[in-house]
């Protein structure tokens, strides 16, 4: 199967290297490789014409194209027409040798699929204790794997008001558990959401289905829109043996307070797109759980090391939610 690797890019030229010299060491090597490049200076075009890699085609984009759905949209349209399958990666990933080989198999198992997620291996400890395990309040469970469940899921569980749905799905409240929950298993999972940045799709799904422009800049939860909105039309799947690394770079991250801004106003977007007319039960329970996380990262003000930052992110997160009783968010048709 021919396919295209699409990596967009923002002010972080030493991480993409990385990334690419892993894309390098593929067992199956991209067909085409597009970085389109929303960076303010030349830094990333000069450490590309130093470094140079096969069937790599460079784009840096204008300020009309910049924001991460805008340079995936203007990625898709430069693809090669041949290409069967469009990936996504972020910018400071680092894949397993065998990692595309994984995501085109699934396809071929699958061929009804028409999206497929890879699987992200180093940000949590999971342990293997087998279907019979009863996980205690301060562990998630599933498929005959543990992990350490988060405070704010601990506390939520105590409410009755952790998600119904299992990880890769949203409840009709949203709030689930993101694909981060599925295990390292080996195994492929059905999934109504994929990452963004570690995910692929049939080329001929863009005909009818493009990213959402309303997740301007940092583009948060853009991802779970687009992977909602397609799995109204077809089957997704996360293949946990397709996997890679992910190394948090901040470079090009909103502040504090406009990433706690944006958790609420686009997770009010991103429920509506799964749930366009909640019950009241689900209107409830979706404000009920936003004020308690907005409540918990106040508290982190004494509990957590970043205090400043939590404190800027509560205050963007209580203006978001605020802000949503005047000027709701225009659902994109």
């Amino acid at each position: 199967m021919k396919y295209s690797l699409i990596i967009c890019t923002y002010m972080r030229p030493k991480p993409l290297l990385q990334l690419l010299q892993s894309v390098k060491k593929q067992t199956v090597y991209p067909d085409e490789i597009l970085i389109i490049d929303g960076s303010t200076n030349q830094e990333t075009e000069i450490i590309l014409k130093e470094n140079q890699f096969d069937n790599l085609n460079y784009f840096l984009v204008t300020d009309n194209d910049r924001g991460l759905t805008k340079q995936r949209n203007f990625g898709i349209s430069k693809v090669n027409s041949s290409s069967e399958i469009v990936c996504f990666l972020d910018d400071d990933t680092v894949l397993e040798p065998n990692y595309f080989e994984q995501l085109l198999q699934t396809y071929k198992v699958y061929p009804e699929a028409l999206g497929v997620g890879g699987y992200i291996n180093n940000e949590t400890q999971w342990d293997f204790v087998g279907d019979n395990y009863t996980a205690p309040i301060n562990e998630f469970c599933f498929d005959g794997w543990k992990r350490k469940d988060g405070s704010r899921f601990i506390l939520r569980k105590k409410l009755n008001l952790d998600s119904d749905c299992p990880p890769g799905y949203s409840s009709l409240y949203s709030h689930g558990r993101s694909v981060g929950f599925l295990p390292p298993s080996g195994k492929i999972y059905p999934v109504e959401q994929l990452m963004g940045g570690v995910s692929s799709f049939r080329k001929n799904v863009f005909d009818t289905i493009q990213f959402s422009t309303y997740f301007e800049g940092y583009g948060l939860y853009e991802d779970a829109d687009f992977t909602l909105r397609l799995a109204k039309k077809g089957k997704l799947y996360l293949n946990s043996a397709a996997k890679l690394n992910h190394y948090h770079n901040d470079s090009g991250r909103p502040n504090q307070y406009q990433y706690g801004r944006m958790v609420v106003r686009n997770g009010w977007y991103v429920w509506r797109v799964k749930n366009p007319k909640p019950m009241t039960i689900d209107f409830l329970k979706w404000h009920m759980i936003t004020i308690l996380l907005t409540l918990i990262r106040y508290t982190n003000i004494i509990t957590a090391v970043k205090r400043k930052e939590a404190f800027t992110e509560a205050i963007g997160r209580t203006v978001g939610w605020w802000s949503l009783i005047f000027s709701k968010p225009k659902l994109s048709k």
